[in-house]
């Protein structure tokens, strides 16, 4: 079977590969770079990333499901130890995966010691913070992208872990990241009527003693999407 990209579907929203790739080529990553595709799917972004010219490697907790045919794809849990050896990567890239996982501690402990040192790990998922998905949450019960949990689905298809950047960053750093870049793929129309409406409110609890304003920057309160790059120290 020919490889075609109508043949690999992207398991994503719509939209989340060309955003994402439009923020990893921001980064100017070297062609030739060795990069693990963790959780790929069919195997849409490897294909892509392949066709840039970077040295191609996924993972897929299914690896059955995965059809790019030039690129092997290996069988591995992201929460537990990855069949790679130490400093194996110049690149991980985790797109729309970690909303997926519990265990965080063992993603990051696991992403960086696979990475050789001063790599990144590339990390998409839904943006929480958004006003659409803090209004959501007020009204619901649950942020964007996230709805009640089937107790007897255990495939890794449900999203269980709805986190905010400062978390990722907090998680990362206790494993030997420095904090992220971050960026957007998109400003949401409902997310900025929503900003318009309560930034009198949003300015006024910028004004409380030490009060931390990372999580209203204004780029998580209009994303869809959050993408962050964490480095390797």
């Amino acid at each position: 079977m020919e490889n075609k990209s109508t043949d690999i579907k992207a398991l994503t929203m719509p939209g989340v590969h060309s955003s994402f790739l439009k923020f990893f080529k921001g980064r100017t990553e070297p062609l030739g770079l060795k990069i693990l595709d963790v959780g790929a799917g069919e195997g849409a972004l490897t294909q892509k990333l392949h066709e840039m010219g970077y040295h191609m490697h996924a993972c897929e907790l299914f690896p059955e499901v995965f059809k790019f045919q030039e690129v092997s794809c290996d069988q591995a849990d992201i929460t537990k130890s990855l069949p790679y050896p130490d400093h194996a990567f110049d690149l991980v890239i985790a797109v729309e995966v970690t909303e997926h996982i519990l265990d965080h501690e063992i993603f990051f402990s696991e992403t960086h010691r696979i990475l050789k040192p001063g790599g990144k790990l590339y990390i998409s998922t839904p943006n929480i913070l958004s006003m659409k998905s803090r209004i959501r949450f007020l009204f619901r019960g649950f942020p964007f992208a996230f709805n009640p949990l089937d107790m007897d689905n255990h495939n890794g298809m449900q999203h269980v872990s709805s986190l905010s950047l400062d978390q990722y960053n907090y998680q990362a750093v206790k494993h030997g990241y420095a904090e992220a870049e971050f960026d957007i793929d998109r400003v949401q129309s409902t997310s900025r009527i929503w900003h318009l409406l309560l930034l009198p409110l949003m300015m006024f609890t910028q004004l409380i003693t030490g009060y931390s304003t990372l999580h209203n920057h204004k780029k998580l309160q209009l994303g869809r999407l959050l993408f962050m790059v964490f480095q390797k120290k």
